[in-house]
């Protein structure tokens, strides 16, 4: 599988734009780990969760395929920057304690990773996946929200986007899995402009301006306008997280 770019082209949108992971998901990941020496965020995008994971371990060996998006994160002693691909990784063979990939599984060759994080963990060591999936705010908003979604972006959504709907629960994981894992979410205040601008970076808006020059959410956006009210209120947007973790196997 080649490496299938769909956020470099708008790296700093991303960033800015993207919501952000609950802190109790790192403390659940850091709990589960017996070392905290070094972890791996492959597919790290811009560092969202590569400098969440720094409170938690001493060294963090972040790695993403997209120059871009490496340029656009945040610089960090405690970080080691690479652009490569998931599926062939620079560190040592039993080096790593904790592997992460965030709303990053879906894109990989899910077979050559997972061969991947067994080789670089330690026996024992944890690897964990997950992703997030479509947002709620309430039902107005929703409605409108389904239309950008569905309709007018179906059509240029990748074929990958199925196992974020799904919870990468058809993606092979073979690891040691972890059955108890808690439910987390993620919940943000936000205000109109700030949910078009995260709407627009989704892979299927950009493709769509792309390929034919229709910006979709400002073709929504009046819509959007009377479902949110005072466009200057915060409104809370949540987000349920699909989360996958399993062990490799004990020496």
């Amino acid at each position: 599988m080649s490496f299938q770019d769909h956020f470099s082209g708008h790296a700093g949108d991303y960033a800015a734009a993207r919501p952000t992971y609950p802190p109790a998901l790192f403390q659940w990941l850091s709990d589960q780990c017996l070392h905290h020496d070094l972890a791996w965020d492959a597919g790290c995008g811009n560092g969202q969760a590569s400098l969440a994971l720094t409170h938690y371990f001493h060294r963090v060996h972040a790695s993403d395929p997209s120059a871009d998006q490496i340029a656009n994160a945040p610089a960090d002693p405690r970080i080691t920057w690479r652009v490569e691909p998931a599926e062939l990784c620079s560190l040592r063979n039993h080096s790593v304690d904790l592997v992460t990939a965030g709303q990053a599984f879906h894109w990989f060759n899910q077979a050559r990773f997972c061969a991947e994080a067994a080789r670089v963990l330690r026996p024992g060591g944890l690897v964990a996946v997950w992703c997030y999936g479509l947002s709620r705010v309430d039902a107005a908003v929703d409605a409108v929200f389904h239309e950008l979604y569905e309709v007018r972006l179906g059509a240029f959504w990748p074929p990958e986007r199925r196992h974020v709907e799904n919870g990468y629960r058809a993606l092979s994981f073979p690891f040691e899995v972890i059955t108890d894992a808690p439910h987390f979410s993620m919940e943000l205040e936000w205000n109109l402009g700030q949910y078009l601008a995260y709407l627009r970076t989704w892979s299927a808006s950009q493709r769509c301006l792309r390929e034919t020059g229709r910006d979709a959410v400002a073709e929504l956006a009046d819509d959007f306008a009377r479902a949110w009210g005072d466009p200057a209120a915060a409104r809370t947007v949540r987000w349920p997280l699909s989360l996958r973790a399993g062990r490799t196997a004990s020496e």
